[in-house]
């Protein structure tokens, strides 16, 4: 039988369990999967983002020896935002520890550790889903809290104006041809405009995260059919394979998968459009520093972990595990979105 003396030892300290915890697998999410935010580790609570809006303007011809037209001085501002915490715990007693019994040569510490590593891991899943939800808002605009309230509004962060939504009409019946191709341009040419110099013309695209409803009605669409009729995709529109991926218009479409329970997913009925391969730090995973004093003197950690025994009856001992995230999109006027109808 286990003893819950083993938790003395020394890979249940914050520091080894918070680098074992970091090395489980990530849970699989489709926007953590693009590897669209750069990851930022700071030494503070506030993360601050330098706007500059300098631009860059034709120079108008003058006769030789006048005086030069004089460059006017950027713009800059500085925006704040506090990380929020994401925190949840599991709970390990005595006597659940009773029953974990070292089989073979496994040691009694092997054990409990595959044990921590058990509940861990589904913590982590927690906290990795939680991440992906605020992905999802971050390419809206708004961050969300698990009980859909607004955690930050990045337009109201970066003051500026919300686009306005774009009718696609899918469910027209005799659609005027080419017309939904149009809609398609529009949403790119806003978006370039919106991004300025961070879009790269080399690589950067628009993608579109789709619900259920606009997907389904998106690739029964003439003009989509017809597009793809004859070609190797033509097995998508048939329905011999689902790959969720669909290219149209200038926009990679994304039949965004959601949770089961739908708590993380896109609204019905809509398309969310962001840019993609963005140069600079367009759009940023910003990480603070834990609440602990083993934390304080290191840059942040993206997730941390540690146990907390009962000292008074050591009768069990918690499992908690922390992030401090921020994800950030600095542009937020690039973000566009669609309707079904």
């Amino acid at each position: 039988m286990a003893h819950m003396d083993i938790f003395n030892a020394n890979p249940f300290s914050m520091v080894e369990l918070t680098a074992a915890v970091n090395k489980l697998p990530t849970i699989p999410t489709a926007l953590g999967d693009l590897g669209l935010f750069t990851v930022k580790r700071i030494r503070t609570k506030t993360a601050s983002f330098e706007e500059n809006e300098g631009s860059i303007k034709l120079i108008p011809t003058s006769l030789r020896g006048a005086p030069l037209t004089q460059r006017g001085r950027d713009v800059r501002k500085l925006r704040s935002l506090t990380a929020p915490r994401i925190a949840k715990a599991d709970k390990i007693t005595a006597s659940e520890l009773s029953d974990v019994r070292a089989l073979g040569s496994e040691t009694e510490l092997a054990q409990v550790q595959t044990e921590v590593a058990r509940r861990m891991s589904a913590l982590r899943g927690d906290v990795s889903l939680t991440w992906e939800n605020m992905r999802l808002g971050a390419v809206q605009g708004v961050v969300k809290d698990a009980d859909g309230s607004d955690l930050y509004n990045l337009y109201d962060t970066f003051n500026v104006t919300h686009s306005e939504e774009v009718d696609f009409d899918l469910d027209n019946a005799s659609p005027l041809p080419g017309a939904l191709r149009t809609k398609c341009s529009e949403i790119v040419r806003a978006t370039r405009r919106a991004c300025g110099n961070a879009w790269d013309i080399r690589r950067s695209y628009v993608m579109g995260l789709c619900d259920d409803t606009f997907w389904d009605q998106l690739i029964a669409h003439p003009e989509v059919r017809n597009t793809y009729l004859n070609t190797s995709e033509a097995a998508e529109q048939r329905g011999d394979r689902h790959t969720g991926m669909l290219s149209f218009g200038g926009i990679m479409f994304m039949h965004y998968p959601g949770t089961d329970d739908t708590t993380v997913r896109v609204p019905t009925g809509t398309c969310k459009f962001f840019p993609v391969d963005m140069a600079g730090d367009f759009w940023q995973a910003v990480f603070s520093p834990g609440e602990f004093l083993d934390a304080i003197e290191d840059a942040a950690k993206e997730m941390y972990a540690l146990t907390i025994r009962d000292r008074d009856r050591n009768a069990f001992v918690d499992l908690e595990v922390y992030s401090y995230p921020l994800f950030v999109c600095t542009r937020p006027a690039a973000l566009q979105r669609a309707r079904n109808t």
